[in-house]
């Protein structure tokens, strides 16, 4: 038998519990031997929780259990759980974790730290995808060119909201926190940092980089508004939060924003809470994943997964990225910022009076950028001022947006200036 103790039973802990319970005579012969939840770790014991194991809110009797094979580190949180973690590898556990911002900021550090114990994350991108697993064993013979996810259901609903009944983002989100689909404090989620996290770790399995949050570019949902669903329906888009990654030449780009993605993409169609997530790897092409990105029965599954493994491998190590030997992977760079390439899309509020557009189009052209299509509405209430939406060729991110402060600069126009990047 292997005992294993949950730090941090939760929804998806108490879901990991009930599971190996119900389905413990499938999963025994799936792993090879019974897989047992002995003890819990909470911090108030006072709080019910419906699960049928020893609980206990001292987590150094969990650490200093020799005889427990393997923690599942569900706690959250970065420093406080890395610390966790940390331990229980010394003391010669195995680890399963569903926690993406431990990873996102001490991937590589729990990789050294772990030697010869084996580490499984299935549960910390997209839920009940397994997407860890394929990218890291069933798509190893492919050097990856692209992945391009939906990776935060919060955003997805939202948007999706947004597009199919016209409903402005603050009206929506209220909604999703009365669902439970968005916290109480939902920046984590529609600011784009949960979509970076789970994007920083499938790019270590596939280009080796170690990137932290803050190298890479992150923006939100926030300022979405119905000018730009209207803009996006009339030219046959739908906007997504995108995560994605990019390898040319001997860099990748690494980056999570709104997207303006034609509606004949596959990923456009996907609504909702659910994530999807599409790898193009060299050999293979494009390969789609889709199912639920959160909830407690999903993720628990996941969890499970790489218990069942590491079981079944009699808790040998399986290289943590799939890289058993260094490569020349790692010699790629992650490109800057300000040299990332993309069409774009701007949302303009301006002073409706002849010459405004030329103005605008002669700073783009200044700045070597090229007008793909223009749009222009009245203001309601405003009899004297217009929305101009327009959309760009490919250009650089430093192009674009030396070229937005100089229009924000024009005396004609009545607010910053709002931009979302158009996928190619």
């Amino acid at each position: 038998m292997i005992k294993v103790a949950i730090i941090g039973v939760g929804t998806v802990g108490q879901s990991v519990i009930n599971i190996l319970q119900k389905n413990s005579k499938i999963i025994k012969a799936r792993a090879g031997k019974e897989i047992k939840v002995v003890k819990g770790v909470v911090k108030n014991l006072t709080k019910k929780r419906n699960v049928n194991i020893e609980l206990t809110d001292n987590i150094d009797e969990v650490l200093n259990d020799k005889s427990i094979d393997i923690v599942v580190e569900l706690m959250g949180g970065v420093e406080e759980s890395f610390v966790v973690v940390k331990k229980a590898l010394e003391n010669n556990k195995a680890i399963v974790t569903a926690n993406k911002a431990l990873l996102a900021y001490h991937r590589y550090d729990l990789q050294k730290l772990a030697n010869d114990l084996p580490i499984g994350y299935e549960a910390s991108v997209a839920g009940g995808i397994p997407i860890i697993n394929a990218l890291k064993v069933g798509l190893s013979a492919n050097h990856i060119v692209a992945i391009k996810g939906i990776m935060n259901g919060t955003c997805n609903y939202i948007l999706t909201k947004m597009m199919n009944e016209n409903v402005e983002y603050k009206d929506v989100l209220k909604e999703a926190q009365e669902l439970g689909y968005a916290e109480a404090d939902p920046t984590f989620d529609v600011g784009g940092f949960d979509a970076a996290h789970k994007l920083l770790i499938l790019s270590s399995i596939a280009y080796g980089i170690d990137a932290k949050p803050e190298d890479i570019l992150i923006e939100g949902i926030e300022d979405i508004n119905q000018d730009d669903i209207e803009f996006a329906k009339e030219f046959g888009y739908s906007i997504k939060l995108l995560a994605i990654a990019k390898k040319y030449d001997n860099v990748v780009e690494q980056r999570v924003h709104p997207v303006l993605i034609k509606n004949t993409k596959m990923i456009a169609k996907v609504d909702g809470v659910m994530n999807s997530i599409s790898i193009i790897g060299d050999c293979v092409g494009e390969t789609m994943y889709y199912g639920p990105g959160a909830g407690g029965d999903a993720t628990a599954s996941a969890v499970i997964s790489d218990l069942v493994a590491i079981v079944r491998a009699g808790r040998r190590k399986s290289p943590m990225f799939g890289f058993k030997n260094p490569v020349k992977l790692t010699d790629l760079k992650l490109v800057n910022k300000d040299e990332i390439e993309s069409a774009y899309y701007l949302r303009m509020k301006t002073i409706d009076k002849p010459g405004v557009l030329a103005k605008i189009a002669t700073i783009l052209g200044n700045n070597n950028i090229s007008i793909d299509a223009f749009l222009q509405k009245p203001i309601l209430h405003d009899k004297q001022g217009a929305t101009l939406l327009c959309s760009t060729h490919i250009c650089k991110e430093k192009q674009i947006i030396a070229a937005i402060k100089e229009i924000e600069n024009l005396q004609v126009i009545k607010d910053k200036v709002s931009m979302i990047r158009i996928d190619d």
